[in-house]
């Protein structure tokens, strides 16, 4: 028990130093821009597409584990930690590489999209410790606590996923391909 401790003060020390690092660097490259590099514009409904998939493999995964499929579970929210590591590395790209786009919508629907992409960035930022944090109490076999967490990690990363396709779709034609 003495080693799941230091295993668990272990995983936390590394998962803060993670949740701070990803945001403060996302900021810093969001700001560079690579010189000479073609535009990366056919990225965004690519990883809208890896938002959209991410949603759809949450809810099988939750699926598999009310039906005491465990490992398939394990198996989906393996592939989503992927599937948004790989969003962000395209994330990053695009924004190096293209000029943002602005959202050209007016009146009421302009706020709605602000309020979805405002909502989306901060639960994007406060979902990194909250996924870290319940993957790795599954790691630790720590399957109580990690249950606990995930009722709210949960709803929070479908949001995020979700509302990164709504907020492809509302921008989608601002776009310059």
């Amino acid at each position: 028990m003495q080693g799941n401790v230091k295993n668990e003060k272990r995983f936390n020390r590394l998962i803060a130093v993670v949740s701070i690092v990803i945001p403060i660097v996302v900021a810093i490259l969001f700001g560079v821009k690579l010189p000479n590099v073609q535009p990366l514009s056919f990225l965004p409904p690519i990883y809208a597409t890896i938002n959209g998939l991410t949603a759809v493999l949450l809810l099988v995964a939750v699926w598999a584990i009310k039906n005491g499929n465990e490992k398939l579970h394990q198996n989906l929210m393996t592939t989503n930690i992927t599937l948004s590591l790989m969003f962000l590395i395209m994330y990053i790209a695009y924004h190096m590489t293209s000029d943002s786009t602005s959202y050209g919508g007016e009146g009421v629907i302009k706020y709605v999209y602000f309020f979805i992409l405002i909502t989306h960035i901060v639960l994007s930022i406060a979902l990194i410790p909250l996924v870290l944090r319940t993957y790795a109490l599954a790691y630790l076999k720590k399957f109580e606590d990690h249950r606990a967490l995930a009722k709210y990690t949960f709803p929070i990363w479908l949001y995020v996923a979700v509302t990164g396709v709504v907020v492809f779709l509302m921008i989608s034609p601002y776009y310059a391909y």
